[in-house]
């Protein structure tokens, strides 16, 4: 039930990302609240602890890309909004797949638009960068530059939930 929740609130989240590049405060903050009301409904204080820490957890782990420039705040409520509801029970499952498909995503973008080489230098140069900056966003490679490949995250968050809500399913 959890997995199917966090999937709804992803696509919903995905939708929007895909038509305006930005996931709207108020897809994410009622998904928040509704994951909390849940976890409290269905398991009491324990597991409104839970999903807070699953939503805390989520969203500090985004907050990082968010400092660095490499994803929008709207990518940062919507996994914290989605761990809320999710729970953490399967937040790990959902982190590590949702990486794993933003990654998949990113390279088959840079391949589409012929631009595979030139992606991996800049990846190569955005290390350095933060290696020796900190999580100051890089000059040129950031979310604010339009002239950069760009994805919409939510798409990525949407797989990984997707995958969670598969992988339940087929453990039943």
């Amino acid at each position: 039930m959890y997995s199917a929740a966090s999937l709804l609130c992803a696509v919903i989240g995905a939708a929007y990302d895909v038509r305006s590049r930005r996931v709207p405060n108020f897809v994410t903050l009622p998904a928040i609240c509704f994951g909390l009301i849940m976890h409290f409904v269905l398991g009491g204080w324990a597991e409104l602890g839970s999903a807070a820490a699953s939503g805390l957890l989520c969203g500090l782990i985004f907050l990082v890309f968010y400092l660095a420039g490499g994803m929008g705040a709207g990518d940062v409520k919507l996994i914290t909004a989605v761990g809320c509801i999710a729970g953490l029970s399967i937040i790990g499952q959902l982190l590590i797949l949702t990486s794993l498909a933003g990654g998949a995503m990113a390279l088959g973008l840079a391949i589409y638009r012929r631009q595979f080489r030139i992606t991996i230098f800049n990846i190569y140069t955005i290390a350095l960068h933060h290696k020796t900056q900190g999580l100051t966003p890089h000059p040129e490679f950031n979310i604010g530059n339009a002239r950069t490949l760009r994805l919409p995250y939510a798409l990525a968050i949407a797989a990984g939930s997707a995958f969670c809500f598969v992988l339940k399913i087929a453990q039943r």
